[in-house]
């Protein structure tokens, strides 16, 4: 009464096995091209400026992602514009993240600032 659908996707002896090759994960045939595909896509040099509500209970906040800069150039623009909408926030995995809706005062500084930016999502 053996299913022929079914595979093995651990073993006592090895661990995990892959899904795609069937080896354990350790020796993973394919793990090189699962790697590239979850890359982080290169940035195109254009700023987007999102409203965010999701998971973080009816709050909105303004996200700023699209950074080519390093962390500490990052967290020291994200200082201006926090001062800027008086309001908190924070920058982490180069994204910038500044509590209420504050889309325009963002898009005006960071275009007077001589960044391309554009307003994503609805």
């Amino acid at each position: 009464m053996a299913n022929d659908d079914s595979r093995l996707i651990y073993s006592t002896e090895t661990g995990r096995i892959c899904p795609t090759c069937g080896r354990p994960q350790k020796k993973c045939a394919c793990k090189d091209k699962r790697a590239s595909k979850g890359a982080a896509p290169e940035s195109d040099g254009i700023l987007r400026i999102r409203r965010e509500t999701k998971g973080r209970g009816g709050k909105t906040v303004t996200t700023i992602s699209g950074f080519d800069e390093r962390d500490e150039d990052i967290k020291q623009l994200a200082t201006r514009l926090k001062n800027l909408c008086g309001s908190g926030g924070s920058s982490k995995n180069g994204v910038i993240m500044i509590q209420g809706d504050h889309r325009e005062a963002v898009r005006a500084e960071l275009e007077r600032s001589g960044f391309k930016v554009k307003i994503a999502g609805g």
